[in-house]
């Protein structure tokens, strides 16, 4: 009988975190999820095992490691969007930003891969976001944080390679999850961005609505865990094989007003 893989999800009380757990388990993995709150999971996934997870709290972070003990594969889903005008990013906001997309996803990675590393298998996948290859204009902290995240994938592939685990990313693009009412967001009330980040908010939410389901980001995650050889960068969405093409082929500058185009801005 084949071993029992066992996936540590972060992030799994709804969205994506919550279509990745499902498909693992519906797949035959033991699946701890995480959530700030697991008793206040109001659509709890049966057979996923919860378990609290604030990755803003070193001690957090190494309770829920000792609590899920041998983890073959690592999802690395739970996040803040944010966005606002670089001028106007409160400090506080851009820390605690970067510790929950980057350092705590990073924490949590350094915490389970010496197991990997023994067993000499092992997956780790950092859920990013296609902004971080089309950066967009009023979202430069999200930008950065994602960007910052598969910024430590992409090294650390060469680092644990040799012992049979994997380090990938997957960028989705627009999904409709219903992240438009989650993100934060900071702009001065006499800001004087305000106009055009209104359009750019817009057009963000409406590319959302009418965005890919969390199943399909989900597919693609699951993709990544069981490929024998994973790629650096998975991306899913957002016709997202045309613009990496376009992205090769066209100067950066033509990107780049291609992207602000999409959303509102000219």
């Amino acid at each position: 009988m084949p071993l029992q893989r066992t996936a540590l999800v972060t992030g799994a009380s709804s969205g994506i975190g919550r279509a990745v757990a499902h498909l693992l388990l519906s797949r035959g993995y033991r699946v701890f999820g995480t959530s700030r709150s697991p008793d206040a999971v109001t659509d709890p996934v049966p057979g996923v095992e919860y378990l609290a997870l604030d990755l803003s709290d070193d001690d957090s972070i190494a309770a829920c490691a000792k609590a899920a003990g041998e983890v073959d594969v690592l999802v690395n889903n739970a996040g803040e969007s944010q966005s606002g005008p670089i001028e106007e990013l409160p400090r506080d906001a851009l820390e605690r930003l970067f510790q929950v997309n980057v350092i705590g996803a990073v924490r949590l990675t350094q915490l389970v891969l010496p197991g990997m590393r023994a067993r000499r298998r092992g997956r780790v996948v950092m859920v990013g976001s296609m902004l971080a290859s089309f950066p967009l204009a009023f979202r430069s902290s999200y930008v950065a944080s994602k960007a910052a995240l598969k910024g430590f994938a992409n090294a650390a592939r060469r680092e644990v390679s040799p012992y049979g685990v994997g380090v990938t990313t997957v960028e989705p693009g627009s999904i409709n999850t219903g992240i438009s009412e989650r993100r934060t967001q900071y702009i001065a009330a006499d800001s004087p961005y305000a106009e055009e980040y209104r359009r750019m908010l817009s057009a963000l939410n409406a590319n959302e609505s009418v965005g890919i389901p969390a199943a399909a980001v989900a597919a693609t995650v699951v993709k990544a865990v069981e490929a024998a050889r994973p790629k650096p960068l998975y991306a899913v969405g957002s016709n997202a094989p045309l613009v990496f093409a376009l992205r090769r082929a066209l100067p950066r500058t033509a990107v780049e007003r291609i992207v602000s185009r999409k959303h509102g801005l000219h």
